[in-house]
């Protein structure tokens, strides 16, 4: 065994017992300590066994991990918004040692009042950690007036005045009911008593005003921004409501990323609780677009139970987390079909989605049925949820919609 140095009770050593392994460990003196750490386990070192001195010793482990700090760090909230500093991206490093706990941040701006902010709610949140006795928060921003070096694209996101929250629907593959599960979690939301607006950001198939059973343009006001109609107690806005019928959207993707900054920006949307976006499948200009526009609080993603759909789905869950926008959950639509004389006939397949969502570690927001009234209501303009919210398709959107507001 290698000598200790006993004049320094907090010395790292190595030692070997009985030959079986080599382990780290804290040797705390007790003519040093009076009472051990807490949660210490006392260790008694007998001379004729181990030769050392025959003192009683506390073994120390550092119970702190790089994920229960980040997990810690994800309660901490930017200033002003109802992201997390994790979320936004700004943490770049996190480290930990002997119960000492370092923590790099890069703002995009220089706002030394949310810098400070920051820094004190790191600073409770990691010294509650068990293990945690030491912590050094470092946030770096660039000079007033000066930009960042290398220029980030998200760096000119931008809240949207009166939107509290603006949540994502995707789905990453199309036909799986992503626009008809969008349209019902909004009246879904309204039913619920939030204040809601719906944005329609399939540019190339524009589905919500047949849906919503809106076939009005949007007024213009006296600051120049379009007004929103409303269909069913929402607010809508889409670019079908600014094209006369079958006229097709032949655009690239610069005039698509433009059009959705005006929708955004040069829409007067209002005091609203939510915002609704309905994204075309894929993870292409519309999706990046919004992302770089405005800071999402969350993404929803709608799929079918079959891997032919959750194949997509996961790509899609991935462009989310690269653009550091949080996962509220996974909807699965279509999960299965019950038959006239009462069979459950899973079309599908049933589970994927929840599966999925385990596999993801995200939410399972809940699963819907085909009901006929669901298409129906559809293409009437007239969603099951506004029309019959106590039929059995329109409470499972106010569940969902339910699981989905407790998220905030």
């Amino acid at each position: 065994m290698p000598a200790a140095n006993w004049e320094n009770p907090c010395e790292l050593q190595q030692i070997r017992l009985k030959n079986l392994c080599l382990i780290r460990v804290h040797l705390w003196l007790k003519t040093k300590c009076s009472q051990p750490p807490v949660g210490s386990l006392r260790w008694v070192f007998l001379r004729n066994k181990f030769c050392v001195p025959p003192y009683h010793w506390h073994f120390v482990r550092s119970m702190v991990s790089q994920n229960g700090i980040l997990d810690a760090l994800k309660t901490v909230r930017y200033p002003g918004y109802s992201r997390d500093i994790v979320s936004f991206g700004i943490v770049r490093e996190v480290a930990a040692a002997n119960g000492a706990v370092s923590i790099s941040l890069q703002l995009t701006s220089a706002n030394p009042e949310a810098a400070q902010q920051i820094k004190t709610e790191i600073e409770n949140v990691v010294k509650g950690l068990s293990g945690v006795n030491k912590v050094h928060v470092d946030i770096k921003m660039p000079a007033a007036g000066q930009a960042p070096a290398g220029k980030n694209p998200f760096d000119s996101q931008a809240r949207v005045p009166g939107l509290k929250r603006i949540i994502a629907i995707a789905s990453g593959k199309g036909g799986v009911g992503k626009s008809t599960c969008a349209v019902n979690l909004a009246c879904a939301l309204q039913h619920l008593g939030a204040k809601i607006g719906l944005l329609d950001c399939d540019i190339y198939g524009p589905s919500v005003p047949l849906m919503m059973g809106v076939h009005v343009k949007p007024t213009v006001s006296q600051t120049e921004k379009l007004i929103p109609p409303m269909g069913h107690g929402v607010k809508v806005m889409s670019i079908g409501l600014l094209l006369t019928d079958d006229q097709p959207v032949i655009w690239r993707g610069p005039m698509i990323t433009k059009t959705i900054q005006q929708f955004l920006n040069a829409v007067e949307w209002g005091e609203l609780d939510f915002l609704l976006v309905d994204l075309p499948p894929g993870t292409g200009d519309a999706q990046l677009s919004l992302c770089q526009t405005v800071p999402l609080d969350g993404g929803v993603i709608i799929t079918t139970p079959q891997e032919a759909s959750l194949g997509v789905v996961r790509k899609g869950v991935a462009m989310f987390n690269k653009v550091n926008v949080p996962i509220l959950g996974i909807v699965e639509n279509m999960s299965y079909f019950t038959a006239p004389n009462g069979d459950r006939v899973e079309i599908f397949g049933h589970g994927g989605g929840q599966q999925e969502a385990a596999r993801q570690n995200v939410s399972f927001l809940g699963e819907i049925p085909i009901f006929t009234e669901i298409r129906e209501g559809g293409d009437s303009g007239m969603p099951i949820v506004a029309s019959a919210p106590n039929h059995p398709a329109g409470k499972v959107f106010i569940e969902i919609a339910e699981a989905l507001r407790k998220k905030f």
